[in-house]
């Protein structure tokens, strides 16, 4: 049995028991968390998707941790002048789920 959910704008590809990084979610670790925005929802019955959710679907998980993930350069210049050009760092934040159960 999988899910397709949908959080932070991305959508993921669940099953019972995965660990996701998905974008900050407000809470401390070992809360436990309802993500309600379910797409699809697969098991050995059919396959049923929503328009654009599903009904009664849950999917329950816990929060692992909160984290930073790897820094990336962003670079800006203009094109053929010497002096407009400008560096910067990100590092985006991420919540870690341990996802325990899928309710269709």
């Amino acid at each position: 049995m999988y899910a397709v959910v949908e959080t932070g704008g991305k959508q993921y590809r669940i099953a019972s028991g995965d660990v996701i990084d998905v974008e900050r979610i407000q809470g401390e670790p070992g809360d436990k968390v309802e993500l309600d925005r379910v797409l699809l929802v697969a098991a050995d019955e059919g396959v049923s998707v929503g328009s654009p959710y599903l009904e009664n679907a849950r999917v329950r998980a816990v929060i692992d941790k909160h984290g930073k993930g790897k820094k990336i350069t962003v670079f800006k210049y203009k094109n053929k002048s010497k002096q407009s050009r400008r560096t910067q760092g990100h590092r985006q934040s991420y919540t870690r789920l341990r996802i325990e159960e899928i309710e269709a």
